[in-house]
């Protein structure tokens, strides 16, 4: 599988969460379109078919997060 480069990784999750941010889901329909279009593009670069896994793996590829699985660490 292509890996995204992360400043591309990046980019995609500022402009997904600004649009979340301000609600864009329930905004104007091409304004929606574009939250659409980066949600998609963050599965495809990512290998995910979830915005919420996609989100979780690209910001796992970004410069400086954690390497170990950190899924049995206590809450």
């Amino acid at each position: 599988m292509l890996m995204a480069h992360p400043a591309v990784l990046k980019n995609l999750i500022e402009q997904y969460e600004t649009l979340r941010v301000l609600h864009a889901d329930e905004g104007h329909e091409e304004v929606r379109r574009r939250m659409n279009d980066i949600a998609y593009t963050l599965c495809v670069a990512t290998g995910t078919s979830d915005v919420d896994a996609a989100l979780i793996a690209a910001r796992h590829r970004l410069p400086g997060a954690r390497t170990e699985d950190d899924s049995l660490l206590a809450t």
